[in-house]
């Protein structure tokens, strides 16, 4: 790999003076950068900011490869792991289940309960239940699907009632009160 020295300094001015570019120079610096006529309708702004991404690419380079694929995966529709991202190695879960403490420790290639190395944690939580679960529901890495679902160890708050009525729904300690008052006043 070349190992070239480079110049942070110069990088930022060379970016820097792209701002003050007009539209015709930006197309002109753009077949430079890029070798090919710039996409008609992109406006100087995206124009000065695409060039200015490429001058600090070629100067320290491009994106890692695990974050052009998780960028390819994104563009195709696909949904990145969460749990993935959250979850590093070294990270420790601890779950009362039935009165037992049970640990788990995040490692590069699994999670390890009991001197064992599993690669879901929805396998370690069938093994402690004995019924199939969602692991990371059941280490409470995540929140039922529905806001009025409970399991046993959560409990999903039950919202507030609200004291006014005039927010455009019914209620029923609202309407009692309107009973009792036309009771009084008739």
């Amino acid at each position: 790999m070349d190992q070239r020295s480079i110049d942070a300094a110069a990088i930022e001015a060379e970016v820097n003076q792209i701002r003050s570019l007009g539209i015709d120079a930006l197309r002109q610096r753009w077949r430079t950068a890029f070798g090919a006529v710039p996409p008609k309708g992109l406006t100087k702004d995206i124009l000065g900011r695409m060039i200015a991404y490429r001058i600090q690419e070629e100067a320290f380079g491009g994106l890692g490869r695990d974050l052009v694929k998780l960028l390819d995966r994104l563009a195709r529709g696909e949904k990145p792991s969460e749990l993935n991202r959250r979850l590093k190695p070294g990270t420790v879960l601890v779950r009362e289940y039935k009165g037992e403490r049970h640990t788990v420790t995040i490692v590069p290639d699994g999670f390890v309960w009991g001197e064992t190395t599993y690669s879901s944690l929805s396998m370690i939580a069938q093994e402690i239940t004995g019924t199939k679960w969602n692991g990371p529901r059941f280490f409470g890495l995540r929140i039922p699907s529905r806001p009025d679902a409970e399991w046993k160890g959560h409990q999903t708050p039950e919202p507030k009632p609200t004291p006014r009525a005039s927010q455009g729904r019914s209620s029923v300690r609202a309407s009692r009160a309107a009973v009792r008052r036309s009771a009084r006043n008739g």
